[in-house]
């Protein structure tokens, strides 16, 4: 009885995730975690009215990809979901109460982002990183950056790039330069500290490095 009910309880913890993961390759997630935890327990700072436009990723500039992955995770066209060496410095670093830093790739920021809550625990960090694994066999490279660009929070209340773009810029996300590209993608580890204009000497220096890489990388494909 015991063990079945522990095979059960296992088959409905993988398998909620992976019908959700299948669902969400064709769906445009209507809601997602991260947004329902700010809704819940809004930070100081959360706005009454949240902003968020769903741009599919050939209607973003090809500039705004390449500086996310330079800024947050350069190895991401190449990668399975995981980057194994930054994880176990994370693990080899926690203590008891579990990790208290991420170091995650942007398959695994896709992961938290939608389909978990805030957490520094081990249990949500093996859910992050099932979830990552199930994303990049399901989705592919291309879905997991449209997905992640349209949920990541870019400021209080501020979801995807063409609300940030439209809100920083005052332009659609099609017609983001490299530079204010840049400029978004180093708000992302703090959006409640960092803001992408007026530029901090902080952000303008980050901003030239994430250039820099971006012009580094070269031709991107994914």
């Amino acid at each position: 009885m015991i063990k079945k009910l522990s095979v059960n309880i296992t088959c409905i913890l993988l398998g909620v995730p992976l019908l959700l993961v299948i669902f969400f390759k064709f769906i445009n997630p209507p809601i997602w975690g991260w947004k329902i935890a700010r809704t819940v327990s809004p930070p100081e700072g959360y706005p009454a009215q949240v902003h968020q436009t769903w741009t599919p990723l050939e209607n973003i500039s090809s500039n705004m990809p390449k500086a996310v992955i330079a800024s947050e995770d350069q190895r991401f066209p190449d990668h399975n979901g995981i980057d194994v060496v930054a994880l176990w410095n994370v693990i080899s670093n926690s203590g008891a109460a579990g990790p208290s830093r991420g170091a995650s790739t942007i398959t695994q920021q896709t992961a938290k982002n939608v389909f978990l809550f805030p957490s520094q625990t081990y249990i949500r960090k093996a859910y992050e990183l099932y979830i990552a694994l199930l994303l990049e066999v399901i989705w592919g490279k291309q879905r997991i950056m449209e997905v992640y660009l349209n949920v990541i929070e870019f400021g209080p209340g501020i979801y995807g790039v063409e609300a940030a773009s439209q809100q920083f810029f005052k332009v659609p996300s099609s017609q983001l330069t490299a530079i204010q590209a840049a400029q978004l993608a180093v708000v992302l580890p703090n959006p409640y500290r960092i803001r992408p204009t007026p530029m901090s000497d902080y952000v303008n220096k980050r901003t030239h490095w994430v250039v820099t890489q971006m012009n580094n990388l070269g031709p991107l494909s994914l």
